[in-house]
């Protein structure tokens, strides 16, 4: 790389995983300088770089410092907001898709499959299943207007797709109805063709048309401004598999038969009352849920028992969930939940799925008596929840449990034998500015 050009995404990438090569082996010295000198590049790759489009956009910039909350632009009048969709390049056209029509499912389970996320090195790609599609972008109150499609106009093929769901989300001390996006994709061939900001500033109107001003997403890459930003973590279950597959790696100066040892679980759950979570829990959980989460400075706020039975109670195949009921009063004091989302093994000769579960919401009560050494009482009964979790994920075949360092995980990725892993997730706020958040303190989970 050369003096006077800033740094490709490639390298960026590169610098970061030399950097945690570095901070793990924490050799002296040298080591550290050399740490500060490619801090600094990754800094002055990032600084550099263009964001021409969010430029123009409601959004802070990296360098803003932010103290107090509020929109960035009033809200727009109903009758100066543009009612037609925006102009799209003449071979194409936008479209809504329809979940209950399987062939557009399968259209969308397609472009999503072959070009959306996959890791650095393209060994591993996300496999949506038809189930995890429907869970994730038709909770209560979606709008089919908010599923938007672009289409080849000549022979209709779906090119690219961003979705937009409503979550209720609370920031600080404010609540407020705010539209979730994921999924933005566009096909691999069509990226030099700038659809992407296209495709955010027409959701952008359709929020607008339903009176909706702010909007959360997440993202890997660094953009103006993350209002936080969270670390994954890896729990092998399946350790011998994840080494074929090239997830993970044998320590050094380890072997495989101990690091099978290692991430070996019990056969059986401990805590008495785990069950798993039923119709009848619905409303108990959503009062532990909300109160859990009010300890976070960003969380959603589940408003009605639908939210719950929707997100929380259990989906075969695509979310599971546990109470634990004590087994004198019967009431629930504490639940734990984990959704499925499997990778496509790309180019294995042993392996074609990797069957990832990845951590999803929690809640625990606090007894009175432990009021006091609140943050204790927490870390010791999470490890308990965790424990079981990771038996449970296991029992369901799955192969590594993956989570984030939010909300009051940290508490339990050491213990439990989570694995560092290389990848970040920044939550930006478009529309709101909002002061930093610390990553403990981030109360909501992505999909």
């Amino acid at each position: 790389m050369s003096n006077n050009k800033q740094p490709t995404a490639n390298e960026l990438n590169d610098i970061v995983k030399r950097v945690n090569n570095l901070v793990t082996e924490n050799k002296g010295s040298a080591q550290t300088e050399e740490l500060k000198r490619l801090m600094s590049l990754i800094t002055s790759g990032q600084k550099e770089k263009s964001h021409q489009f969010w430029n123009t956009q409601p959004v802070p910039q990296l360098d803003e410092k932010i103290t107090g909350l509020g929109p960035i632009e009033d809200n727009i009048p109903y009758e100066d907001i543009r009612k037609e969709p925006l102009s799209l390049p003449k071979e194409f056209e936008w479209c809504e898709i329809d979940l209950s029509d399987e062939k557009e499912l399968k259209e969308l389970y397609i472009l999503l499959t072959f070009n959306y996320v996959e890791d650095d090195d393209a060994q591993f790609r996300f496999d949506y299943s038809a189930d995890f599609l429907k869970w994730a972008v038709q909770p209560p109150n979606w709008k089919k207007s908010w599923l938007v499609g672009v289409r080849v106009a000549s022979n209709k093929k779906l090119v690219a797709f961003i979705s937009g769901i409503p979550v209720a989300l609370r920031t600080y001390d404010v609540v407020q109805h705010l539209t979730e996006i994921n999924f933005l994709c566009v096909h691999k061939k069509l990226r030099s063709k700038r659809l992407a900001p296209v495709l955010i500033k027409e959701i952008t109107r359709r929020s607008h048309i339903e009176g909706v001003f702010q909007a959360v997403y997440t993202a890997g890459v660094v953009l103006p401004k993350p209002v936080a930003t969270c670390r994954y973590y890896h729990r092998s279950l399946n350790p011998k598999k994840l080494v074929e597959c090239n997830f993970s790696s044998i320590p050094r100066k380890s072997t495989l038969s101990r690091m099978i040892k290692n991430c070996r679980v019990p056969n059986a759950t401990k805590i008495p009352g785990l069950r798993v979570m039923t119709e009848e829990d619905v409303q108990a959980v959503r009062v532990l849920l909300n109160k859990y989460l009010s300890r976070f400075d960003i969380a959603p706020v589940f408003e009605t028992d639908e939210d719950v039975r929707h997100w929380i109670l259990p989906h075969e195949k695509v979310v599971w969930s546990y109470v634990v009921e004590d087994v004198e009063t019967k009431k629930i004091t504490d639940f734990f939940s984990f959704y499925s989302l499997p990778s496509s093994v790309i180019g294995n000769p042993k392996h074609s799925t990797l069957n990832a579960a990845y951590m999803f919401y929690y809640g625990i009560e606090i007894p009175s008596q432990h009021q006091t050494e609140e943050l204790a009482y927490i870390k010791t009964r999470l490890n308990e929840l965790i424990g079981d979790a990771l038996i449970l994920a296991k029992k369901a075949d799955f192969d590594v449990v993956n989570t984030l360092d939010l909300m009051d995980n940290n508490l339990y990725v050491e213990e439990q034998k989570f694995g560092t892993g290389d990848g970040y997730l920044n939550y930006y706020l478009y529309n709101w500015r909002c002061p930093d958040i610390d990553k403990n303190k981030v109360g909501l989970v992505m999909l």
